[in-house]
């Protein structure tokens, strides 16, 4: 036996043992791997033809049985359970081509990013840079860490920064000569992107973001957006579902029919998932909320159900605030006290009460919902039930916000009798040394943990916390409903907060019905035009016809096995591609047989004619395939939704026509004249 079969035998062997062991260790693509390298080697140890032929068609063989078993789920789900693919195979392989929305119909949802509130967070960032910038002129802060809460009070003494507008910023020196504060050094690092202006009245300058700028934070919040559109997609599992954007809309395409996931995936997509720590400024409560029982009735506030309490909170080591006033709001309710208002219009109300109150520049009103827990006297069955809001006063700088944030998962509280879930978050490097700096700094103080403008919690700090761990409860509720809100709040916080928020502006869903009459018309459409041609390439070429139709149902099946294998989205566009490349793979075929023909008319020897006419027709066929390559490459680039789609399944036939029409037909044409050596070659009528 020649060295190279025996070689090739024990490959094969040492390919089964390994594909044994990869079995035992529930390794599916570790078998299918060594199964593929096992045949490629037994078909490199027949005893036909020489080496170099059995190596390219072991290559071949194994192409084709790899992409049969990466297709095979596919064909069984489009093909209704009639393909009856093995539940190993099924089990394993969690990739397949999809139907997209023109096909089976679907969810269309169109949000617009809000990106004057991108602007907003911007100019806030500015005005915090500012405040840091300016305690360093004055001295109160040595620019080590962030700006403390006593350092900020002696600032704003001496210079109040105030945002009137979503892209400007006033600083107003209490002694107009500070203005030389604004030296060369300030605005070095602020007049890059802002633009200064001065005011009429003395010590007071305007910063507006410039207009350029403003443009850049626009395109980049979108693009921002879409990214964590894209990723919650991809969490939920949506390989189907496609994300594209048009000017500040987002458009989110979801095949399917099933109402009940589409309110989920809408529910997830609109979470804006932006997560902050800010401190409570109880002490500022106590005069902010101690509005008198007059100013309260002129302001409506007792028809609101608007009641305002104090409470004993904590200010810091042995200090304490005696009267921290807060208000509360309690839902609209019907006679036989069932609840006939949502927590959502409910805020609404509040919202629009406390916007009344005005407050100032550096410190916000938080919101946190009220919960009420009742116990049947019959039954003894406790109930917990969300009645309203209650408000916090916070400093509006947030300490500590969820850019920070590298992880998080589902954790269970296993000291509540009926395990409560909660979301622990873990914080990048420079994350937690800011999180240890600011608890080490507000000890016995409370700091609010706000999750989409809504305070989560606000636990008082007992001390400093190191390792740069947070953790988020859910609410009251049952076991299963605080596990299933975790979930999804890990999701969105795993694949990141949106840039700015993002608000519906269209809905609309597509019937089957649709979806069934394109997907007839272009399968009707594509058969009968490959039909037709492969039929005319079997009239004309005969057996070479044959090889050729042959490699074409190779190419259709390898592009689709390779669609399967990134969880494409087949559209009525994917079908056009599909058929463009199918004629273009004809066309690889014709080339080749017809540079044979002409070798044969020449004179030439079977064999010398085969050689010659691949090698002569190559280069015709790699210049069209290159330019239509890198036609493909632009649209793909420049191209969205339907023009993508096509792009790709454009390149993918375009490699593939290369394989089946050069690679595997020479197989064919190399047996027929070396091994079977035949005397006459079916090439046309006239050969």
């Amino acid at each position: 036996m020649p060295a190279s079969r025996r070689n090739a035998l024990i490959v094969a062997l040492v390919a089964i043992v390994c594909g044994v062991l990869f079995y035992k260790a529930e390794s599916f693509w570790g078998v299918i791997t060594c199964g593929l390298i096992g045949l490629w080697s037994l078909i490199g140890a027949l005893p036909v033809m020489d080496g170099g032929w059995r190596f390219k068609t072991g290559l071949a063989t194994v192409v084709l049985f790899g992409a049969g078993i990466i297709l095979w789920p596919t064909i069984d789900t489009m093909s209704g359970g009639r393909a009856k693919c093995p539940a190993y195979f099924r089990d394993n392989i969690k990739f397949g081509i999809v139907k997209g929305l023109d096909l089976q119909g679907g969810m269309r949802l169109v949000y617009t990013v809000e990106v004057e509130e991108a602007i907003r967070d911007k100019r806030d960032r500015f005005a915090d840079d500012m405040r840091q910038e300016l305690a360093i002129s004055y001295k109160f802060h040595s620019g080590d860490g962030i700006i403390t809460r006593d350092a900020a009070n002696k600032l704003d003494e001496k210079v109040h920064i105030s945002l009137p507008e979503s892209a400007v910023i006033k600083v107003k020196f209490t002694d107009p000569a500070d203005m030389s504060k604004i030296d060369d050094r300030f605005n070095k690092k602020f007049g890059t992107e802002m633009s200064q202006q001065r005011s009429t009245t003395p010590g007071e300058l305007s910063f507006k973001i410039r207009g350029e700028v403003e443009t850049q934070i626009r395109e980049r919040a979108v693009a921002q957006a879409k990214d964590t559109v894209s990723k919650r997609v991809d969490e939920m599992g949506l390989r189907e579902a496609s994300v594209t954007i048009r000017d500040e809309d987002i458009i989110i395409e979801v095949p399917g029919q099933d109402q009940k996931a589409f309110d989920d995936i809408k529910e997830i997509i609109r979470k804006t998932a932006r997560l902050e720590f800010k401190m409570v400024d109880d002490e500022g409560a106590g005069k902010f909320f101690d509005v008198p029982e007059s100013q309260l009735t002129a302001a409506g506030a007792d028809k609101e159900g608007i009641s305002i309490f104090s409470e004993q909170a904590p200010n810091g080591p042995g200090k304490s605030v005696e009267k921290a006033y807060y208000a509360i709001i309690t839902r609209r309710s019907d006679a036989k006290g069932q609840f006939i208002e949502s927590l959502a219009d409910t805020l609404k109300r509040f919202k629009a009460w406390t916007s009344t109150l005005n407050a100032p520049d550096d410190h916000t009103i938080g919101y946190a919902i009220r919960t009420e827990t009742t116990t049947d006297d019959v039954t003894g069955v406790t109930e917990t039930k969300e009645v309203g809001w209650r408000t916090y006063y916070l400093f509006s700088r947030a300490e500590v916000t969820g850019d920070y944030i590298t992880d998080a998962m589902v954790s269970q509280d296993t000291n509540q009798g009926m395990g409560g879930y909660y979301v622990a978050v873990t914080f990048s490097p420079a994350g937690a040394d800011r999180f240890e700096e600011i608890t080490g700094a507000n000890i016995q103080k409370r700091f609010a943990i706000i999750l989409d403008d809504n305070i989560d919690s606000a636990p008082v700090i007992k001390s400093k916390i190191a390792g740069g761990r947070a953790s988020i409860t859910l609410g009251a509720g049952d076991p299963e409903t605080q596990l299933a809100n975790a979930r999804k709040l890990e999701l969105v916080l795993r694949s990141g907060a949106l840039p700015a928020p993002i608000t519906p502006s269209n809905e609309s869903m597509i019937g089957p019905s649709l979806g069934k009459d394109a997907i007839q018309q272009a399968v009707k459409g594509m058969l009968v035009g490959s039909s037709l041609v492969l039929a005319f390439m079997m009239f004309y070429y005969r057996k070479s016809g044959v090889v050729a139709d042959l490699a074409v149902l190779f190419n259709l099946f390898l592009q689709m096995a390779i669609l399967a294998s990134f969880s494409a989205t087949m559209t009525v566009p994917g079908i056009a591609g599909l058929a463009l490349t199918l004629g273009m793979s004809v066309d690889v075929n014709v080339l080749v047989n017809e540079r044979i023909r002409e070798e044969l008319r020449a004179g030439r020897s079977i064999r010398a004619a085969v050689d010659a006419g691949y090698d002569k027709a190559f280069s015709s066929i790699l210049d069209g395939h290159v330019t239509v390559f890198i036609s493909g490459l632009i649209l793909a680039q420049y191209g969205s939704g339907p023009v993508k789609g096509f792009a790709v399944t454009l390149i993918v036939g375009i490699i593939c026509s290369l394989f089946t029409g050069v690679f595997c037909t020479r197989l064919v044409f190399d047996w027929w004249v070396r091994h079977a050596k035949v005397k006459r070659l079916s090439v046309g009528a006239e050969f």
